[in-house]
């Protein structure tokens, strides 16, 4: 649902998806093929929220902040299942992992990963290309090329994502029988740990 607060209409591109069970409210800006899934909030009642071309922001995430702030998450940025996004900034092609949480003022580097279920405290600062992990979040060593390369293709499956969805995504009444002609599933992106094997053979 899109909703109007206070005056602001949420501005999105016609090439990016909002899911029908996702809440886009207020000051918010949505550039291109972004893809805003399921259950997802992103709260401009009392600030200013921009999501550059290519960002998805996945089920039941929460994108909010303090009154008067503006935040930004650029282009690629990659908000994992469950995350938490209050009052920070995001870089260029950062994935944050699922139900990962990053408070005020935080400022996280392009190109960096947060891994999943990581605590970024308020005014923490990451340098670009940094892993990041643990409850509180701590660098433990850079973002390699393999790391970055896995990411982004991931993330370009989300910016294919909006597309997909405009074409083919309908509300509709369950099958009672499991046809005999039922698609099958491609296995078309691995795990990190998958990718890293097949690279090796």
């Amino acid at each position: 649902m899109i909703y109007s607060f206070k005056g602001h209409i949420p501005v999105i591109h016609e090439s990016s998806f909002v899911h029908p069970l996702a809440a886009v409210t207020g000051n918010v800006i949505i550039g291109k093929n972004c893809y805003i899934g399921p259950g997802a909030a992103i709260r401009g009642d009392w600030g200013e929220i921009i999501l550059e071309d290519g960002v998805n922001v996945q089920e039941n995430c929460t994108v909010h902040m303090f009154p008067g702030k503006s935040i930004v998450l650029r282009e690629s940025a990659h908000i994992g299942h469950g995350a938490i996004i209050h009052g920070a900034n995001i870089g260029k092609n950062v994935l944050v992992g699922m139900n990962t949480v990053i408070m005020d003022d935080a400022e996280i580097g392009d190109e960096c990963i947060i891994g999943a279920m990581a605590f970024v405290k308020a005014e923490t600062i990451i340098q670009p290309r940094s892993l990041v992990v643990g409850n509180p979040a701590k660098v433990i060593k850079e973002v390699s090329d393999e790391m970055i390369s896995w990411k982004t293709a991931g993330t370009r499956l989300y910016q294919q994502l909006p597309a997909d969805c405009h074409e083919s995504l309908r509300e509709v009444e369950p099958l009672r029988e499991i046809p005999k002609n039922r698609p099958v599933q491609e296995d078309f992106y691995k795990t990190l740990e998958e990718y890293k094997k097949e690279k090796k053979e």
